[in-house]
């Protein structure tokens, strides 16, 4: 990735090139290229914001048969406590026809129906929810988003999930539904949730002890999803006490996600995997990815099926990192 960013990154091929969406808030930067070691420098795009806060491009799909494009985006509401720089986060929409070059905002999808909280000691947010990543099932049956809650009571703070029927992909605003207590019943926009990995000490403490910034590829050595966090612990500022990682077969099943484990001790916030192959994103990666951090690519990163002797490694490429992450995936994912 051609420079450090603050959220996750979005990539997709269009026209024959892989392009790259990189957001610091003042909206997305793309860069073009033929793979993702040779892009251009980024060039900001164009959005008709809905409203003037900052925001961050963390998710796309690129629907193959019309080339439309569509985005979910972070941003942060500012001004919500007087004399104080903590902002309120929401999850929205937006669609491209160019390949992404400019954005038409679609309004807010999901958002938090909570209280402000301007006593938050977390050093960022008053609530909300956000940081975001959205896959689409492998039947083409519903978009699923994996998210961050951050207010309201600890019970339903932690990793949120919500989704969005395939169908509703050009009217989005009421078609988002969160899960909560075992079932997709409350609305996208002020709903209450059940997260999947709920908070340990609220994010209004300044211990907070949660789960944050999901990544999710489909993982076609697997044949499973895998789901890259952020974890915060134990002091105010979102300190990251270490990367973790958790697998599933089925992104709709809550339940079916196993224990997030730990990879990596406190190297920088939004991992994310970009696949190898031609036609590999963040979205799609096999054996082997690149493990990016905080926008920068310091490992590989190598899977393993539960049947493989632990002591096989894969041959690496002539020139790379000489000690890859390798991560197994459990035997009990369903």
């Amino acid at each position: 990735m051609p420079a450090p960013v603050d959220s996750n990154s979005p990539a997709f091929w269009w026209d024959r090139q892989f392009h790259l969406l990189n957001s610091t808030g003042e909206g997305p930067r793309k860069s073009d290229g033929r793979d993702q070691f040779h892009l251009d420098a980024p060039q900001l795009g164009s959005m008709n914001r809905l409203d003037p806060w900052p925001t961050w491009m963390e998710a796309v799909w690129p629907d193959p048969d019309t080339g439309v494009i569509f985005g979910w985006y972070h941003r942060e509401h500012f001004g919500v406590c007087k004399g104080s720089n903590l902002s309120v986060p929401q999850i929205g929409a937006a669609v491209s026809y160019d390949g992404g070059h400019a954005w038409i905002d679609m309004g807010a999808v999901i958002a938090s129906g909570d209280p402000i909280d301007c006593a938050s000691q977390n050093g960022y947010f008053a609530g909300g929810t956000g940081d975001v990543s959205v896959v689409l099932d492998r039947d083409k049956n519903y978009f699923y988003f994996f998210f961050g809650v951050y207010g309201g009571p600890l019970e339903g703070q932690g990793l949120g999930i919500a989704r969005m029927p395939f169908a509703s992909r050009y009217s989005q605003n009421g078609a988002v539904m969160k899960f909560h207590d075992g079932a997709w019943t409350e609305p996208g926009l002020r709903g209450r949730i059940t997260p999947i990995f709920p908070a340990k000490v609220a994010w209004q403490q300044p211990n907070t002890d949660a789960f944050w910034g999901p990544a999710i590829h489909w993982n076609t050595y697997l044949e499973q999803y895998v789901m890259l966090l952020n974890h915060a612990c134990c002091s105010t500022g979102f300190p990251q006490e270490g990367i973790y990682v958790s697998f599933s077969k089925n992104p709709g099943d809550p339940a079916a996600w196993s224990k997030p484990k730990k990879i990596l001790q406190d190297t920088g916030w939004y991992p994310q995997a970009i696949g190898l192959e031609r036609n590999s994103t963040d979205r799609s990666a096999g054996r082997i990815a690149r493990l990016y951090i905080y926008g920068h690519s310091r490992w590989e990163i190598v899977f393993r099926r539960p049947d493989e002797p632990p002591d096989e490694q894969p041959q690496m490429p002539t020139g790379w990192i000489p000690q890859p992450v390798v991560l197994s995936a459990p035997p009990s994912v369903r």
